[in-house]
């Protein structure tokens, strides 16, 4: 098992620069990869640019780059500036987002993720491995027809001819496309009571592709707080879990709602939404399950966690990315240090 950094979304310019500083930290501690995301905020791509500017060894990945957010021609483009300017450190992590950011946000309507998600796969590596570049598909045509557009071939040499990709997966019919065409998974609320069965379809859709499902990296993110308190712990996982369960959607369309219901959590899961969608921030925190905390997120003493680790090495789970919750940068940058030295110890890490 490997340990990465996943940095979450971001409200402010000081947590930018509290990004930064942990991601330099986590190069430095010895983690693997450090995520950034977006959603209506920051954007992934300059944060990740400036994390490779400032670091020598971790890998950045982007978890993730919407869809919709940019052409696909566009996101070969940037995959390959930051591969380059990282010397060969990156990761594309991408993602459909949901109804309400893509057509809220970009005005990109929400049809056939699925679809869009392959067609906008094949376009990207067609753009990496510098073949000229066509598709006509049902949702991406190139070059259009009848006009004066030529196919193209990317300009810049890449580092890499081949940019590991991963992609955001909850669905069914996505887990499977994800073991046929991606290089891996990024799984947020990751059960390892119920996750088994979603690597396994996973590992399937490599398998009918013709591709090795072992050299797939089962990648998931976990909030991490560290107390001698589980329940204290949770009180700091609380608010984000309940942003995600809550207000990452509508109460029609919100895909953790969705892992939370599918978990066992269904009435919970509509009172924080409820809550949530009513402005009643704190009343949605307050409920959320410890349980749901417990089994998707990194809370406890330092052994605790690294049971739980261990836990998750034996569901398949080959890469866990932490978040560490708390509001001071140093009771951050010291659940990272805690974190991989008791792992290390414990010889949890490859």
């Amino acid at each position: 098992m490997r340990l990465g950094l996943n940095l979450g979304y971001v409200t402010s310019a000081a947590e930018l620069h509290d990004n930064l500083e942990l991601a330099r930290a986590a190069d430095r501690i010895g983690y693997d990869v450090v995520w950034a995301a977006e959603a209506y905020g920051s954007d992934a791509v300059t944060v990740l640019a400036a994390i490779a500017a400032t670091t020598e060894r971790i890998d950045i990945g982007s978890a993730v780059l919407q869809i919709p957010g940019r052409t696909p021609a566009m996101t070969a483009m940037t995959a390959a500036t930051l591969d380059a300017l990282s010397n060969g450190r990156f990761r594309l992590g991408l993602g459909v987002s949901g109804p309400q950011v893509s057509e809220g946000w970009h005005g990109v309507p929400f049809n056939d993720p699925l679809g869009r998600t392959r067609e906008y796969v094949q376009i990207v590596q067609q753009g990496l491995a510098r073949r000229r570049v066509t598709a006509g598909g049902q949702h991406f045509t190139l070059p259009l027809p009848d006009g004066p557009g030529k196919s193209l071939v990317l300009s810049l040499q890449p580092v890499r001819s081949k940019v590991p990709l991963y992609l955001a997966a909850v669905g069914p019919k996505n887990l499977t496309l994800t073991g046929e065409i991606a290089d891996g998974w990024l799984a947020i609320f990751f059960d390892p009571a119920t996750g088994s069965e979603h690597i396994e379809r996973i590992r399937a859709g490599a398998a009918s592709a013709g591709r090795d499902p072992d050299a797939l990296d089962i990648s998931v993110q976990a909030t991490l707080a560290i107390d001698n308190d589980p329940g204290r712990a949770a009180l700091l996982v609380r608010p984000t879990a309940a942003l995600y369960i809550g207000g990452m959607g509508s109460k029609k369309v919100n895909f953790y709602h969705g892992i939370a219901t599918a978990m066992g959590f269904e009435a919970q899961a509509d009172e924080v939404q409820e809550r949530f969608l009513s402005r009643d921030y704190q009343g949605a925190a307050a409920a959320v399950p410890f349980e749901f905390i417990d089994r998707t997120s990194l809370i406890g003493t330092a052994d605790r966690i690294v049971e739980r680790l261990k836990t998750l090495a034996s569901q398949g789970v080959t890469t866990v990315n932490v978040s560490p919750a708390h509001p001071d940068p140093k009771v951050r940058l010291d659940a990272l240090e805690t974190t991989f030295a008791a792992a290390t110890a414990a010889g949890v890490l490859a």
